[in-house]
């Protein structure tokens, strides 16, 4: 059987959701980090956007995350990113486009921007003003998942599902730039803490950007 190769970024949010997805389902694949912006990298004769991720399984081609997860979710006959509850797969439906969607464009276009991408691409130093305002809307969306954390055991109801791999994969690119203020969140803190320890997790947290260490508690699982 040909080998499963995983082509990814290792700080892109929907990179690390197939990540997550991959190790969760035990679904043992080649991980090969890419640079989508060098002229040379793979993605381009695999994706025509020229986005990560992409699985290449035999001569099946997925690219970018909602295929990834469609797949996996068809290998473990959907019993491990959605729950046989109606409501709760609406609700992982609406949370996982919240965070493709809304988080993205209102949050991770910004700071990531500017924590990430300008260094990486060398475009200049971090703009206080944008910084700002990515701050200010990522704070409304803690509000609402630390809402979230407090009424349930896990995001979209009584057991880990997709959305929580998703939130986690985004939130912890965040965390690794120290954006988030977990004390201010103790539900979301602790969900995040039940996260960490889960074994899909552990390569996440021995993931460096060259020239930008993380945040001191990055990798500490009781933090």
């Amino acid at each position: 059987m040909a080998e499963s190769v995983l082509y990814h970024f290792a700080f892109d949010p929907g990179s690390r959701c197939a990540r997550l997805a991959l190790g969760e389902a035990k679904i043992a694949v080649r991980e090969t980090p890419v640079k989508p912006w060098e002229d040379d990298c793979p993605l381009h004769g695999l994706n025509p956007s020229g986005m990560p991720p992409v699985l290449k399984v035999d001569d099946l081609v997925l690219c970018e995350s909602a295929a990834i997860l469609g797949w996996v979710d068809d290998q473990t006959e959907g019993k491990l990113l959605f729950t046989r509850d109606a409501a709760e797969r609406a609700e992982t439906r609406r949370l996982t486009g919240w965070f493709e969607r809304k988080f993205t464009d209102e949050v991770q276009a910004i700071l990531l921007h500017e924590r990430m991408e300008k260094p990486l691409l060398r475009l200049g130093p971090p703009e206080a003003r944008a910084l700002r305002a990515g701050r200010e809307t990522l704070k409304a969306h803690l509000v609402e998942l630390e809402a979230l954390c407090q009424a349930r055991d896990w995001l979209a109801g009584r057991r880990l599902g997709q959305a929580d791999l998703v939130a986690a994969a985004h939130l912890s690119v965040l965390d690794y730039f120290g954006e988030i203020a977990w004390a201010t969140w103790p539900g979301l803190k602790d969900w995040y803490m039940r996260m960490k320890c889960r074994p899909c997790f552990r390569p996440l947290l021995s993931d460096r950007l060259p020239g930008q260490p993380p945040v001191a508690h990055y990798d500490d699982l009781d933090f």
